[in-house]
């Protein structure tokens, strides 16, 4: 009967654990999408830390955007001396996940 208590408790502790670690990913706040006139829809590229347009109308559809430029290609971006500052800077959003619209699960 003992063993039964300590096995309830402790599934009770990791389930709170776990929980709590996953609501604080999601509190992971993003930057504002960029207000630019070329692209009217974005999505969050996680793993870059930038926004991509999602915009069909729009002849950047697919460029990765970062501070005020668009990029054709992810190695076009990853190429950007600017891009790299902001990648090893303490500001760098990225990293954390799959890209997701709007924020995540969104």
């Amino acid at each position: 009967m003992k063993g039964s208590k300590t096995k309830k408790l402790m599934t009770g502790v990791l389930s709170t654990v776990v929980a709590t670690s996953l609501t604080g990913c999601g509190q992971q706040s993003l930057p504002p999408e960029p207000d630019d006139e070329n692209c009217d829809e974005w999505e969050w590229e996680a793993d870059e830390g930038v926004y991509e347009c999602e915009d069909h109308d729009s002849n950047f559809y697919g460029h990765y955007f970062y501070a005020g430029k668009y990029y054709k290609s992810k190695s076009k971006l990853l190429g950007s001396s600017a891009y790299k500052k902001y990648r090893s800077s303490k500001g760098f959003k990225g990293g954390f996940g799959s890209g997701s619209k709007g924020g995540f699960g969104g």
